[in-house]
């Protein structure tokens, strides 16, 4: 008998020190997540989502992101690097491009090409031929690490999120493994960038910020609402502001200001949302869509005050980190902060939901790796 305790001692006490001291990629910082607002109000749960129609992909998979092009035709990103073309009913469905890399997020300039954010080669644009030419690949010497979400402004500049500069996907293994230990660090090092195509110059927007993703312009042109998604909200930032640092900024909800006033540099337009948001996507009648990947988990917020505690998480086997578990949920919102539409589906059919994009007759239902893309008629 005493053998046996005296060799589980020695098994639980290299277990604890295995879970103290083992080395692991990240360096989880200490933070306190707004509380969520949960499946209530206008987040009532409901099955909205559910029942989604097909659009096979032709073994392809994760249409992250797609767009109704210049052309008329609708565009896809999947995960291994092609964007799919075919008209809007999913018929004649063709490769357009091959990228080598993984799509995150698309616009479309005055010219009709492609301005592809790629999470493992950078701001690229692809010709109406399909040719992939690299735009940004680095800033300052520094390689961007993770080009997410992008949008072309009226005057041709191109802002674009760089999710993470901790957290490469070419480096750890995908776009999700990599958000995922960004996420878990929390160390806020994301940013927005801005390229001007007339000079090649590229500046800071604003950074401090927990893997920012989907970005897209105001109706005026004067501002961008970003995603930051591991931090559970929407940000409303002037364009034409530089250098902002948001890691420190007020992070009261203040989505309206005085009439006839201006906005400020940055404010917080929605908060303690009940999921993680990916894509903006801008819809009809002044709508964003926004995606929530996963619901948000109780165990997640309670260690986000304790880095030792978070660190010690990424060592167990991956099958144990706490991941949320599938859950359909794509919300509409305005320029002011107000939740117009919520469609959820709480089986999680449809893995990973990360926006919507609304033409006059379909909803197209994104998701990061669904092996093929839902619709529903609008």
């Amino acid at each position: 008998m005493r053998r046996a305790l005296a060799v589980a001692g020695l098994i639980l006490a290299a277990l604890v020190a295995y879970l103290a001291t083992w080395p692991v990629p990240a360096a989880p910082v200490a933070w306190r997540p707004t509380p969520s607002v949960g499946y209530t109000g206008v987040h009532e749960t409901n099955t909205r989502l559910a029942g989604l129609r097909r659009i096979e992909l032709g073994g392809h998979e994760g249409p992250e992101h797609v767009a109704i092009g210049p052309d008329g035709l609708l565009y896809a990103a999947v995960a291994d690097g092609r964007v799919l073309r075919m008209k809007p009913d999913g018929s004649e469905r063709m490769v357009f491009a091959k990228t080598g890399g993984r799509v995150l997020g698309f616009d479309f300039d005055a010219a009709g090409r492609m301005i592809a954010a790629d999470a493992m080669h950078g701001l690229l644009a692809i010709d109406r031929e399909g040719a992939v030419r690299v735009l940004v690949d680095e800033i300052d010497g520094e390689p961007l690490r993770y080009a997410d979400g992008v949008v072309v402004a009226p005057d041709g500049r191109i802002y674009l999120t760089d999710a993470s500069r901790r957290f490469a996907p070419r480096e750890w293994g995908g776009t999700f493994e990599a958000s995922v230990l960004d996420i878990l660090e929390n160390s806020a090092t994301g940013r927005v960038l801005v390229y001007d195509p007339a000079t090649g110059a590229v500046q800071r927007v604003a950074g401090g910020l927990s893997f920012p993703n989907g970005i897209v312009m105001t109706q005026d042109g004067r501002g961008l609402l970003v995603a930051e998604t591991g931090r559970y909200r929407i940000w409303r930032i002037a364009a034409d502001a530089r250098n902002l640092d948001l890691s420190r900024a007020d992070t009261t909800v203040r989505p309206r200001w005085p009439a006839g006033a201006a906005p400020p540099q940055a404010a917080v337009l929605l908060d303690g949302l009940p999921g993680y948001p990916d894509n903006l996507v801008r819809g009809l009648d002044g709508r964003i869509w926004t995606g929530l990947t996963k619901p948000r988990s109780a165990v997640v917020d309670a260690l986000a005050p304790y880095p030792a505690l978070r660190k010690a998480t990424l060592r167990l086997p991956r099958s144990m980190w706490p991941v949320p578990k599938p859950y359909g949920h794509v919300i509409a919102f305005t320029e002011d902060g107000k939740v117009v539409a919520d469609l959820q589906d709480p089986t999680g059919a449809y893995p990973e939901t990360t926006a919507v994009t609304e033409t006059a007759d379909r909803l197209y239902v994104q998701s990061l790796h669904a092996p093929w893309l839902g619709w529903l008629p609008r």
